[in-house]
């Protein structure tokens, strides 16, 4: 049985005249694009570039809410309310849908950014107000969230289409959370390192934790993030290496909730 794996990444996250990511490399790459929607990142102008590359390149598109913190880029936590955090995420797909249907597609998947995405990934009550938010604009669109979570919990048990998500570039606590940011090793930029621990999830069927720990975990989906020096060559390098290793690329249709 062929291994099948889908690569995102989260783009359109320009602002006007700053440039952010590398789009247009890493659309060469990946199956799914999480598309900013003008929260933590993006803007109209962005949007419809992003939108209209994807769809030129044949990639599935994403929404990609966030946190209202453009400053910031949507990686600081804030103090929002279940009822806020569901008004926030329909809000943002809203707009995604519209900039898609400019550009002749249609939004596929959501996936929670940033703080908001880590916060979700803790708190079962906040996830379940996102996802809340995103299908009564969409009650198919699948929810991308991170495996073995909070989020996933939340999005089965709203009975939606889902996609399990592990990331290529950051490194997880005992628990299955993703390493803050702030922490020394929490963002991996080696190459090697990248994709042998990849292969070894993926081989595993679980992720590999910072202290060594296993923790079983369905997966369909690899994060790649675009946003650092290097990101688009690291992103071609892990491609590559899957494909080596008999696993074919291809966008997830979606599990159903069990």
């Amino acid at each position: 049985m062929v291994l099948k794996i889908d690569l995102n990444a989260d783009l359109g996250e320009s602002f006007g005249l700053w440039p952010m990511g590398a789009d247009a490399e890493l659309l060469d790459v990946i199956s799914s694009a999480n598309i900013a929607c003008g929260f933590h990142a993006g803007d109209p102008d962005v949007m419809a570039q992003a939108m209209a590359l994807a769809v030129a390149k044949g990639v599935g598109i994403g929404a990609h809410p966030g946190l209202p913190d453009l400053q910031g880029f949507g990686r600081r936590r804030m103090q929002i309310t279940p009822i806020e955090a569901r008004n926030m995420v329909a809000y943002q797909l809203g707009a995604a849908q519209a900039m898609a249907r400019l550009a002749g597609a249609q939004v596929r998947h959501l996936k929670l950014h940033g703080a908001l995405a880590n916060m979700a990934a803790e708190d079962e009550t906040l996830a379940r107000a996102c996802y809340e938010g995103a299908l009564a604009v969409d009650p198919q669109i699948i929810l991308m969230v991170i495996s073995g979570t909070a989020q996933a919990r939340a999005a089965t048990g709203l009975g939606a289409r889902i996609a399990q998500e592990i990331f290529a570039d950051r490194a997880y606590t005992a628990n299955g959370l993703l390493m803050d940011r702030r922490l020394p090793g929490a963002v991996i930029h080696d190459t090697d390192q990248i994709c042998a621990r990849i292969l070894a999830m993926l081989q595993e069927g679980a992720i590999l934790t910072a202290d060594g720990t296993r923790l079983p975990a369905k997966i369909d989906t690899i994060c790649l993030h675009g946003d650092s020096a290097g990101a688009a060559q690291r992103a071609r390098v892990l491609r590559d290496a899957l494909r080596a290793a008999g696993v074919q690329i291809t966008a997830f249709e979606g599990r159903a909730a069990l």
